[in-house]
């Protein structure tokens, strides 16, 4: 559905400091039919320029890629036919009825308007929207306008979706909602889905296969289980008093494999390989030596650890919102 090769996009800075921005540097993308990817990356990685080139709104710069079986630099409106794309904003007016949207959304895409009728039926019944056709789409909460969001972007039946943060701003309960409508689109509609996101546990539970962007660059991909095997060992958190917190780290770095610590007053945090063998050995050593523990704490190796592990940087620090970018023009 998607193969990109060396797709790059540079930017040129507005004003008198001028210079380049070199925004994305030489991508590589394939996703199959009937995948579920996950796109993560976090604010300045790229993420958001590779999206919008994919999609048809950012001309690449350099390299080449078919979307949805058309060349996206040749055949720009066979791509645009041929997906469908949920904004993180979304695009619906506020005074429009439900109905009204979906139906000039099917006109636009030169459907018939019996068609077009017909098909926002089949969708409001699949999203959970049916009896709200003739409200407007300001009186819908959060979750209803996302999933109308969604009904707009598949009302041509494309065979490849684009979702972009579908979830961000949702409760809970209207995240795990939203979530097993992804699902369903993939399991029973066969659609493949193209999911950036923030949340790691969005990531973790929809996703067939991640790819982590950052800096212009692809820097890792496979599914969530592999990525995090990448990581070496458990994760382990000791609370001692900060007076025996050198002596108990001592202690810790004698256990086999043990490696990345951080000793911060009576906090003590590192890594080993089987956390949950590792701690009786610790907690008796800690014990002979009249070292009381407040807590412990084992965990396996998160998303946001192998983000951190490949990058140097939390994935969680992307959740704040994305500073203003700057002024730049395209660079043919």
């Amino acid at each position: 559905m998607i193969t990109a090769r060396g797709l790059e996009r540079r930017f040129r800075r507005k004003g008198r400091a001028g210079g380049e921005v070199h925004a994305v540097k030489g991508v590589d993308l394939d996703v199959e039919a009937g995948e579920l990817v996950g796109f993560l990356g976090p604010n300045g990685a790229g993420k958001t320029t590779t999206l919008r080139m994919l999609t048809t709104l950012l001309k690449p710069t350099a390299g080449t890629a078919t979307v949805g079986g058309h060349d996206l630099l040749t055949d720009a409106a066979g791509v645009r036919r041929n997906i469908g794309y949920v904004a993180q904003g979304g695009g619906t007016a506020p005074e429009v009825r439900v109905d009204e949207e979906l139906e000039l959304q099917g006109r636009l895409y030169r459907m018939s308007k019996a068609d077009a009728i017909a098909r926002a039926k089949v969708l409001t019944e699949q999203l959970d929207l049916t009896g709200l056709g003739q409200r407007a789409t300001k009186t819908l909460s959060g979750g209803q306008r996302r999933r109308l969001d969604i009904a707009l972007g598949l009302i041509h039946s494309p065979g490849l979706v684009f979702l972009d943060e579908p979830s961000t701003g949702l409760d809970p309960q209207s995240r795990a909602n939203l979530w097993e409508h992804i699902r369903r689109l993939r399991a029973e509609q066969g659609v493949t889905i193209f999911l950036t996101t923030h949340y790691l546990d969005e990531a973790d539970a929809l996703a067939d296969r991640l790819i982590v962007i950052d800096d212009g660059r692809i820097v890792a991909e496979g599914h969530p289980d592999a990525l995090k095997e990448q990581v070496s060992g458990d994760g382990v958190a000791i609370e001692v008093d900060p007076r025996s917190a050198e002596a108990a780290a001592d202690l810790a770095r004698q256990l086999p494999g043990a490696h990345e610590f951080t000793v911060r007053e009576g906090s003590i945090r590192f890594r080993v390989p089987r956390g949950d063998t590792a701690m009786p050995e610790l907690l008796r050593a800690l014990d002979a030596k009249e070292i009381p523990t407040s807590s412990m704490q084992v965990t396996r190796p998160t998303l946001d650890d192998v983000f951190l592990t490949l990058t140097g940087r939390s994935l969680r620090e992307a959740e704040q919102p994305a500073p203003a970018e700057p002024e730049v023009s395209g660079v043919a």
